[in-house]
């Protein structure tokens, strides 16, 4: 089969956030089994040797220059939101959109090159023609609900500019609901995204209209690559704690902030040596700020993840905003690292053990659950072992990018 993969992020190499090593991943599967078409944009930090190296993964590469900058200022603002209101596009969409790589694009598919086109992140769909599902299968890979994202942040108080998120949530969803019809199937990372999206796409207004289409949802989760991340050879004990993401993202900047402001204060007056490491690309002022505070070092984007996941006693996963199975949490529990999560950090994962599964996390929301599940690894090395141990089982049971690249494979061949 020819595939057409779109992607507004460059995929290689495949270590600089959450978007990036999937897209990378599940096209490295399908191009061992197909004709592989990868039409992506590069941003300026790309280079040649980069582009290259991805070229050797697919069966034709096409590479766009990054769109112009957008406008700043409140000026800038009110055009975005006008500009949404009357397309009903979101400004972070169009501000992606490549019209080079939409002509390039609408050529393959007029010309019957590719059987199936299929678009990485729901940024993406802008470059799919609402009549392509007529001719060919069309998938949207979304990672999770732009408008279930966006309701979470006003019911948690965690939006950075509420006004903001509240004109623009009535907005989301009747984007949401255009472009999902547009598509042959969809696929998210948990039954969470799924379920969202179900709730948007079949109200009751909705049902039984002739030109209303709900397509089939399929949940793939995210992989990890257990070679890039594997098992410890020690447990290093001590106090020392890490988390790891891009730290330009908004949902990792307020993990960050959380855990460095309100929980590690509270672990240092029971352990004084209690350190925190920040690891991940791009830190935002806000995040450069955290290493003035006693114990926490802010290192930024390194070449491997999981020699500094080896050096913790713990990962910490407080996240409090965004959908999806996190990579941060599949790679810590590749790399052999007990986890402490919130719900959101432990989204679409089986952790909590039963009377036939092994425990493989712990759960915490509250600062002070944090607290507690934090000290019990710290003062059990036998439970940090049970966690270790069943959490690699688990992700090389369920979780490597093979077992997801044939998940993900299968919508194809339907």
């Amino acid at each position: 089969m020819k595939i057409l993969m779109l992607s507004s992020t460059f995929p290689y190499p495949p270590s600089r956030g959450g978007t990036q090593v999937r897209t990378f991943n599940l096209l490295k599967y399908l191009s061992r089994r197909h004709d592989v078409i990868l039409g992506t944009v590069r941003s300026p930090d790309v280079t040649d040797a980069q582009i290259d190296a991805l070229r050797g993964q697919v069966t034709e590469l096409a590479v766009f220059e990054t769109p112009g900058t957008v406008s700043t200022g409140i000026a800038g603002k009110i055009r975005r939101f006008s500009q949404f209101l009357l397309s009903g596009t979101p400004p972070n969409v169009l501000s992606s959109y490549s019209t080079a790589m939409q002509n390039w694009a609408d050529e393959l598919v007029t010309a019957g090159k590719c059987d199936a086109v299929t678009c990485e992140h729901s940024v993406n769909e802008i470059y799919v023609r609402p009549e392509w599902r007529q001719k060919l299968l069309t998938v949207a890979n979304i990672h999770s609900s732009v408008w279930g994202t966006c309701r979470e942040m006003l019911a948690t108080g965690t939006s950075e500019n509420p006004l903001r998120d509240r004109l623009n949530l009535p907005l989301l969803a009747r984007y949401e609901q255009r472009y999902c019809a547009k598509f042959s199937r969809i696929a998210t990372t948990t039954s969470t995204d799924k379920q969202q999206l179900l709730e948007l796409l079949s109200p009751p207004r909705l049902r039984g209209k002739a030109d209303f289409f709900v397509p089939p949802i399929d949940v793939i989760p995210n992989g990890v690559d257990v070679a890039e991340f594997p098992y410890r050879a020690i447990d290093p004990g001590g106090h020392t704690l890490i988390f790891a993401g891009a730290m330009n993202n908004l949902p990792n900047i307020d993990a960050a902030r959380f855990l460095s402001l309100q929980i590690l204060p509270s672990l240092q007056q029971r352990y004084r040596d209690t350190t925190l490491i920040l690891v991940g690309a791009s830190p935002v002022p806000s995040v450069l700020a955290l290493g003035k505070l006693p114990g926490i070092q802010v290192v930024g984007r390194v070449q491997r993840m999981a020699e500094y996941l080896h050096q913790a006693a713990v990962c910490v996963v407080p996240m409090r905003i965004g959908f999806g199975i996190k990579n941060k949490t599949l790679e810590a529990m590749a790399a052999g690292t007990p986890v402490v999560a919130s719900d959101r950090g432990l989204e679409g994962l089986a952790v909590d053990g039963s009377t036939s599964e092994p425990i493989r996390a712990l759960r915490a929301n509250e600062v002070q659950e944090y607290v507690e599940a934090i000290t019990s690894l710290f003062e059990n090395h036998q439970l940090r072992q049970e966690l270790s141990d069943s959490a690699r089982s688990f992700v090389e049971s369920q979780y490597t990018w093979d077992i997801i690249g044939r998940q993900y494979d299968r919508l194809f061949q339907l």
